[in-house]
């Protein structure tokens, strides 16, 4: 019963991050006259801010400091910020250029590439329309870059960052919060030396609009809150079906891309989009029947 209960807070937390991801172009297309690498900057500073604020307020601060005395754990804190850095990067400079369904792609291949991760590093067991699921998007891309010349390195690069940055979480041995924080840590210097180097014409809060300020501190919840949801929902599910919810966020971000921003929805697009939703169904389908079975086996037992 306990498990049953994990597995559904697991769900919710889940949901939550999705959504909130989502929606997230919404956001940063109000901030496209800022550089990406500025907004980058500006979300370093105000999540950490903010986790310092939520561990002090929920008495988190002794494991904050407990986290920083283990090497191995600061390694792969280390390693989780980089690749943490780098899909924010991406995924803020694609938003605006215009290349939300890139993006979206991305995270539609993401949960197939934590099946993949899931069996190759955590010896989870792979069923056979997993197997199929993961293979359509590995002929989608091959089609994509042998057939159209392109190769869709915004969708891969966020994919495969997320899902290594996934994989190191739930590889460390820390809370939510705290660990959060130690990540965004190692991010701090590099905003510092960027706000001190280039003096970002943003930088100077005073010069801005009201409105603008706002969206610039806000990145700290919008950066902060669906983060947690996730890192909590990998605490309590599955790793190889934690991505069963996050096509909530991609087909959010797809609808955004096509129907309020108008982008081209063009054949090469369309290949690989059309493998890698066939591969996304038969991954459903499998996830579905897997859960149902589980489910039953505890009822009995």
């Amino acid at each position: 019963m306990r498990q049953i209960a994990q597995a559904q807070q697991g769900i919710l937390y889940a949901i939550g991050a999705y959504i909130m991801w989502g929606l997230a172009p919404f956001y940063f297309k109000q901030l496209q006259q800022v550089p990406a690498l500025e907004i980058l900057a500006h979300r370093i500073v105000w999540s950490i801010l903010l986790l310092l604020g939520l561990m002090y307020a929920l008495k988190q601060l002794p494991q904050f400091v407990e986290g920083l005395k283990s090497p191995k754990r600061l390694l792969l804190l280390c390693c989780a910020s980089v690749l943490l850095a780098l899909n924010w990067l991406i995924y803020i400079w694609a938003v605006n250029q215009g290349r939300i369904l890139e993006a979206s792609l991305g995270y539609y291949i993401n949960p197939l590439i934590n099946v993949l991760f899931g069996a190759l590093f955590l010896q989870e067991r792979l069923r056979y329309m997993q197997y199929v699921a993961v293979g359509l998007v590995f002929i989608g891309v091959a089609i994509l870059l042998i057939g159209f010349g392109a190769f869709p390195w915004v969708a891969i690069s966020l994919a495969v960052s997320f899902s290594i940055y996934g994989l190191l979480r739930k590889m460390v041995l820390i809370g939510p919060i705290p660990g959060l924080a130690i990540e965004t840590l190692f991010m701090l210097p590099f905003a510092i030396v960027y706000f001190a180097l280039f003096t970002p014409e943003h930088s100077n809060m005073l010069h801005n609009s009201s409105l603008q300020n706002a969206l610039l501190v806000g990145l700290g919840i919008l950066t902060t809150a669906p983060l947690l949801c996730f890192i909590a929902a990998a605490k309590r599910l599955m790793y190889s079906t934690i991505g069963f919810l996050q096509y909530l966020g991609p087909t959010l971000m797809f609808i955004i891309a096509v129907v309020v921003y108008n982008e081209a929805f063009d054949t090469s697009r369309a290949v690989i989009f059309g493998f890698v939703w066939a591969g996304v169904v038969l991954f459903s389908v499998d996830s579905l029947r897997g859960y149902k079975q589980r489910k039953r086996a505890s009822s009995v037992s």
